[in-house]
């Protein structure tokens, strides 16, 4: 087993973790610059995949980092990167509530909350645009489009959204 490649995805998705204001997907575009591009751990459709896999399953969302990990080093890389990846935003989650919930009525607690909500729909925008961009064909980019605008300007449910995407998927038309 690699030690240093298990020590350098510790420490990446340790680092990762505190940006991932939203949940681990709001730096999937970072995995992939760093897993895919620069250390050509993993290639892009592996790395869409895994993200896939890991949103269809049943369980939290930062499933994928998991699945992530075990593509690039196996059952020790799953461990390290879910490890990295949950320890120092778990902690610093729990800290930070505390100390906000204390502190509700501050000035500057409610102007931080305020402000870290372009932030976070900046990031997953971003990991959308990820998922998304590799797909040249015009129906594909429409479907994601009319996806965004339904879920933005209605209270359809999305487990219909995906199903319907399922059935474009199955008829050919994506």
């Amino acid at each position: 087993m690699n030690t240093e490649l298990l020590l350098s995805l510790f420490g990446h998705f340790l680092l990762l973790s505190l940006l991932s204001i939203g949940g681990a997907i709001t730096v999937a575009p970072d995995m992939h610059r760093w897993m895919v591009v620069e250390q050509q751990l993993l290639n892009d459709a592996q790395f869409t995949s895994s993200i896939a896999i890991a949103q269809a399953a049943p369980g939290p969302n930062v499933l994928f980092v998991a699945i992530l990990g075990y593509q690039a080093a196996g059952l020790p890389g799953a461990a390290v990167t879910l490890v990295g990846i949950l320890l120092p935003s778990a902690t610093l989650a729990l800290l930070a509530s505390r100390w906000g919930h204390a502190r509700q009525d501050w000035r500057a607690v409610r102007a931080f909350k305020l402000g870290m909500a372009p932030v976070t729909l900046a990031l997953i925008a971003a990991t959308g645009w990820l998922l998304t961009a590799p797909l040249t064909e015009w129906r594909a980019l429409l479907v994601t489009a009319a996806a965004a605008l339904l879920v933005w300007r209605t209270r359809l449910h999305l487990l219909w959204l995906i199903t319907g995407g399922a059935v474009l998927g199955m008829m050919g038309w994506v």
